[in-house]
């Protein structure tokens, strides 16, 4: 039980600091809540969770102008903008084939989102606009184009849709080529998969409270071509239990519907299914209350090829026959150097891709486990958008890494060739540039890998600027990639370093729930520890010191600034969650209780009290500099998160270094999505970081 007690009177604080930064006054109201009858939670500026009221917005406005400003001044200094404009790519476009066609994304606009075009080849120069947001779809908000599925004859393509960054998408349908838009249009639909099945496609719609109330009540439809949204079919819900997150999907032969359904509250997860060949029941269990991860690959001569991430925290493929489920068969076991990433199931063979040390390895295997081939990468990277058509002999892929833009490869499964078939061309020389592979002790004693991106010659001197991050949350595997922000960074003498903490998977699912629940400490001691080792092995000092990380990423680095503000010059978290005493009453935060923790839960409250950025601010540090970024439509963890802990940390007279509150507008969680948007946000973090750091 809590008690929320307001208090009429407010307070504004007027806080001193230097010439050049002078914070915006906030408004205090004084709130608090209390939890078990023995912890009184202050929480004064709860007003800035209410983003739609005129203070709220007026306050906003005067943020963005105060850092604004500022970073027009650093970025004339770093010449940020054209510097990573210069080493910029656009967004992917290879063509990626779907059904008898061929499809890619390229911004014809810059100011604008990316187009989806098609092609009968693979061939750029015949290729033609399919969608073009701003002329097909508004004029008047910011359209980016999130996904899209061929249906099995390929005449026709749904594709998903969200307005200003927002996680709330539509689904248009067009029919192929011509790009006709059909009058089947979708809303209501978010984290939803699109599966087609006959002539029509499975969808889920989500029950919308507010701007940014939770989100609950999932249902899966099915959708008939030519109907309105309201005539769809109702195929799943759970109205008794409406926190469930649920997925689904369509076998390449539309012959199996399975759907997966997961329990946040009790960690278990259900799995259900349909044969299209049979006569049973819309929906069978295939597997019930599993502790365990499934995710159906495809459908093999009646059989379902899974990928099953178990207790053992290692993923292995199995062969699932419905009519027997629990006595599945393991085609492929855990493997013990390296973490399986993906899997393409093609008629007689698997081609699988393992992430070993920053490494990634192609492996194509038969359904019997037998190693046909195996292909390997000298230098770190990873490989992506790994793609291929059942019936086909070709497997494509994306291979790049933080210095190296993506290069395009067509792999032959038979004959084991491969090809370069496209790379991306930049101003710059690669062999300048040096990876270090580096490991540290946690303090259990835990080796965790660290990932230093400099240029060749680099001395260990104390004094270089060093830009640290990591992610290290939801078993997610932090694969290197490229970014022309990072290259902008090292070529004026910084080095980029990646760490990869527990609550990441990078070492397997043991070493995510290392990082999880109870033991989320551990992701921000790791990530301390990486700063601590950078200084005592001389490759930078605390002057010299910056960290950034977003999402799950930002609310490490903000926890680190809280806990040893000591330790850094700049910090900038991204669209981070910083109030974790609050996350779970708002849009998904209550899907994320087994990785933080609950208020429902006493010794889960404490943790989360201990460490919540928001609430760990005290009165007498003057913390690092700081630019806090965040979007205003993000309803994956709300802005307020942001507001209420920059509010916090500027109005404190105390606080000289400067704290500034980036809002991007039209944007959410990730950010912007016009390519003039995102190159204006990564110059505007990097200028901040590199004025901090000192550099020219």
């Amino acid at each position: 039980m809590r008690i929320s007690i307001l208090f009429l009177s407010l307070t504004i604080s007027l806080s001193s600091f230097a010439q050049e930064y002078n914070p915006i006054p906030t408004q205090q109201v004084q709130v608090a809540d209390t939890f078990y009858n023995t912890y009184i939670i202050e929480d004064n500026y709860r007003w800035l969770e209410k983003t739609d009221s005129p203070e709220t917005i007026e306050w906003i406005a005067k943020q963005n102008q105060l850092s604004k400003d500022w970073l027009k001044k650093a970025e004339r200094k770093s010449n940020s903008f054209n510097e990573i404009y210069k080493n910029k790519r656009v967004r992917y476009n290879f063509p990626q084939k779907a059904g008898k066609y061929f499809f890619s994304f390229a911004y014809t606009d810059s100011r604008v989102g990316s187009s989806l075009l098609i092609n009968t080849s693979r061939n750029k120069e015949t290729r033609k606009i399919l969608i073009d947001p701003y002329n097909d779809i508004s004029r008047k908000d910011n359209i980016d184009i999130t996904g899209y599925q061929v249906s099995k004859n390929s005449e026709l393509l749904a594709f998903q849709y969200n307005r200003n960054g927002s996680d709330w998408q539509e689904i248009g349908v067009v029919r192929l080529p011509s790009g006709k838009q059909l009058k089947d249009h979708l809303k209501g639909i978010k984290f939803s998969e699109l599966s087609w099945l006959d002539n029509g496609f499975f969808y889920s719609v989500i029950d919308q409270v507010g701007k940014f109330g939770k989100t609950t009540g999932q249902k899966v439809y099915y959708h008939k071509i030519g109907n309105s949204q309201e005539m769809d079919e109702l195929v799943f819900e759970r109205p008794e239990r409406p926190w469930v997150q649920v997925s689904f999907m369509t076998t390449s032969d539309e012959r199996f519907f399975v759907l997966t359904e997961k329990d946040e509250i009790n960690g278990k997860a259900s799995v259900f299914y349909k044969d299209y060949h049979s006569h049973q029941p819309f929906l069978r269990p295939l597997i019930t209350n599993f502790d365990r991860t499934l995710r159906i690959l495809d459908n093999r001569n009646g059989k379902l090829i899974g990928l099953i991430s178990d207790k053992t925290g290692s993923n292995r493929v199995v062969q699932i026959d419905p009519e027997n489920p629990l006595q599945w068969k393991e085609i492929i076991p855990p493997f013990s150097d390296g973490v399986l990433m993906d899997v393409v199931p093609y008629k007689d063979r698997m081609v699988l891709t393992i992430q070993s040390d920053n490494h990634p390895i192609i492996l194509v295997m038969g359904y019997d486990g037998t190693v046909l081939h195996q292909a390997e990468f000298p230098f770190i990277s990873s490989i992506h958008a790994l793609e291929g058509e059942p019936e086909d002999n070709l497997v494509r892929f994306v291979l790049t890494s933080w210095t190296v833009p993506p290069v395009v490869y067509e792999f032959n499964i038979k004959s084991f060739e491969k090809e370069v078939v496209e790379r991306t061309e930049v101003p710059f020389d690669f062999e300048q540039f040096k990876y270090t592979e580096l490991e540290y002790e946690s303090e259990e004693g835990d080796k965790v890998p660290l990932v230093l991106v400099h240029k060749k010659g680099i001395t260990t001197n104390g004094q270089n600027p060093l830009l640290l991050s990591a992610y290290g949350g939801f078993g997610s595997i932090s694969t290197p990639s490229y970014r022309s922000e990072i290259i902008h960074f090292i070529e004026h003498g910084g080095i980029y370093a990646y760490a990869n903490i527990r609550g990441g998977g990078d070492k397997g699912p043991q070493w995510a729930r290392a990082g999880r629940g109870k033991h989320k400490q551990n992701s921000f001691d790791d990530f301390i520890a990486a700063a601590e080792y950078l200084i005592n092995q001389k490759y930078t000092n605390s002057e010299k010191l910056a960290i950034t990380g977003g999402s799950n990423g930002g609310l490490v680095v903000a926890a680190a600034a809280t806990q040893r503000p000591e330790l850094f010059r700049a910090v900038v978290p991204v669209v981070a969650p910083t109030d974790m005493i609050r996350f779970e009453k708002f849009t998904v935060g209550h899907w994320h209780i087994d990785e933080y923790g609950t208020v429902a839960d006493s010794a889960s409250f404490c943790r989360l009290k201990n460490y919540s950025p928001y609430h760990n601010i005290k009165e007498n540090v003057n913390y690092p500099s700081m630019l806090v970024v965040t979007s205003e439509n993000d309803d994956r963890v709300p802005p307020f998160h942001s507001y209420k802990f920059v509010a916090k940390l500027q109005d404190r007279e105390i606080q000289t270094n400067p704290i500034l509150l980036k809002v991007q507008e039209n944007a959410g969680h990730y950010g912007g999505h016009t390519y003039s948007s995102r190159l204006q946000n990564g110059a505007d973090i990097y200028s901040f970081i590199m004025h901090e750091l000192g550099m020219e």
